[in-house]
């Protein structure tokens, strides 16, 4: 059987079909969102009235292969990608992710799996490697399946609130840029707590919140969970981010730095990687027995063994083998991970604002936020060099391809740096920069083969061309910066 088919045949999934036609009946939902990821994190698809569920969870839908890359074009005109002559993708609904939308009750959404055209000459049916979702699925079926380990993560997602203008641009954010001052985010309830009262209606755990650094910023945590459960999950975080903002006349902001001279937006992840461990449905989040999705949607994976976990009897702070050699495998890459991690022109200006912490380092330690990686609590450790923007599906198959090599090639991360980075570089230590310009991040993915195997074939072609012409249109636009700075330079 092609990929297709087996997804489409695989053990239980008829039943599953079942099951979302009994919700579509019982929640009364008329119309579906059809939804994957593109190469940059946008939400992509399209939208089918609920009658023809069946039919489109075995035929799936047809889309242009370029949308997996926006469907935008260079700056030479052509798409990016792939050109008007290829052949159209086929989405497959995986039906364990269909939920209702707490905003408009008629509509629901499920994520989707992408294939190559039945009638492609070459490899009909086969996984579309420009999927990212699909791709980070695979990539962790097959680490777990070589390792025995299964890796979990948690991001901590900020994003400000900013006022609309009357040209509809944004005019500052709604709140000052007080960190952690609870009548800041007091002044952001209204708008916090309906993201969270939508969130949890589609499964999101929400554990904490704050308000951050920056004009507007807010952080709320969702529990962490099976990789690629949290990045469905920070995925529809930002979908009800932009519902919110629409109806109360703000803009959900997830571009990295938008001011200057405050905090910039970051995504960290926090991981661990675990033997074993239980589904666990986590029905209590909606509070009523009629779930508006499916289990799913609801599920988190816990228990098990925490690799991560130090050894009391050795040092109470180290992580074990498996953690540390994990994290000598991410600084090893951290210069193609931070093409990923750091993914547009603006997020080298959080990384140029190093008075805010800003993880520019290749070096990691316990607590120390001046690296680019820290042991932010027995068990896990936190990956900083990655901001608002990230696509987590790339993230996730990157840092996994990153492990797998620390651990098949036991990598040695060094010694933990427990001093300020700065100030350990004032004493004489030599620590590695990261990237400091997206063109410069690419050159360095291009050179990794490690972290290129996380965007196999097609996916590695459409991400390069897309991020370098980005960088292309940046340096050749003429700025407002450009003529403060050149316009009488001379005589």
């Amino acid at each position: 059987m092609t990929d297709l088919e087996k997804h489409v045949n695989q053990e239980g999934r008829s039943e599953l079909v079942k099951q979302v036609r009994n919700k579509i009946n019982e929640l009364g939902v008329t119309y579906i969102y059809y939804q994957f990821v593109s190469v940059t994190g946008r939400i992509v698809g399209k939208g089918i009235p609920a009658r023809h569920w069946e039919r489109l969870s075995e035929k799936g839908f047809q889309l242009v292969y370029g949308s997996t890359a926006n469907l935008f074009i260079d700056r030479h005109g052509e798409y990016i990608g792939y050109g008007p002559e290829a052949s159209e993708l086929v989405g497959i609904p995986d039906p364990e992710t269909f939920c209702q939308l707490p905003w408009d009750k008629r509509v629901a959404r499920v994520f989707c799996k992408l294939y190559r055209n039945r009638e492609e000459r070459e490899n009909p049916g086969q996984a579309l490697s420009s999927d990212c979702r699909g791709n980070l699925y695979r990539h962790h079926k097959e680490f777990k399946e070589k390792h025995g380990l299964d890796m979990r993560c948690g991001t901590e997602p900020e994003m400000m609130w900013l006022k609309r203008g009357e040209d509809g641009k944004p005019n500052g954010g709604i709140t000052k840029p007080n960190c952690y001052h609870i009548d800041q985010f007091e002044e952001l309830r209204p708008v916090f707590m309906k993201v969270i009262e939508y969130s949890e209606q589609m499964g999101l755990d929400i554990i904490q919140g704050d308000h951050e650094d920056a004009p507007g910023q807010l952080e709320l945590n969702t529990q962490f969970d099976d990789v690629l459960r949290n990045a469905d999950r920070l995925t529809t975080y930002r979908q009800i981010c932009a519902q919110v903002a629409r109806e109360n006349g703000l803009i959900a902001c997830f571009m990295p730095k938008p001011f200057v001279g405050v905090s910039a937006s970051g995504c960290h992840h926090n991981m661990s990687l675990w033997r074993g461990g239980n589904e666990v449905l986590h029905s209590e989040i909606v509070q009523n027995s009629n779930l508006p999705g499916m289990d799913g949607c609801f599920t988190y994976r816990e228990g098990g063994e925490n690799t991560f976990m130090p050894d009391p009897s050795i040092d109470e702070k180290m992580p074990g083998p498996i953690g540390l050699h994990s994290i000598g495998g991410v600084i090893k890459h951290l210069p193609a991970l931070t093409a990923i991690g750091s993914s547009t022109v603006n997020s080298y200006r959080r990384l140029w604002d190093t008075g805010f912490w800003a993880p520019i380092f290749a070096d990691w330690g316990y607590q120390n936020r001046t690296c680019a990686l820290r042991v932010s609590a027995p068990g896990r450790f936190e990956y900083r060099s990655v901001d608002s923007a990230v696509n987590p599906y790339l993230m996730g198959s990157a840092l996994l391809k990153a492990f797998d090599d620390g651990i098949k090639n036991k990598i040695d991360p060094g010694e933990a740096e427990e001093r300020n980075i700065y100030a350990a570089m004032e004493a004489g230590k030599k620590v590695k920069k990261l990237p400091m310009t997206l063109g410069d991040a690419l050159t360095e993915l291009e050179n990794d083969d490690v972290i290129k195997s996380a965007m196999p074939d097609e996916m590695y072609k459409v991400y390069s061309h897309y991020k370098s012409d980005e960088w292309a249109k940046f340096n050749h636009t003429v700025s407002n910066w450009d003529l403060e700075s050149y316009i009488d330079c001379l005589p």
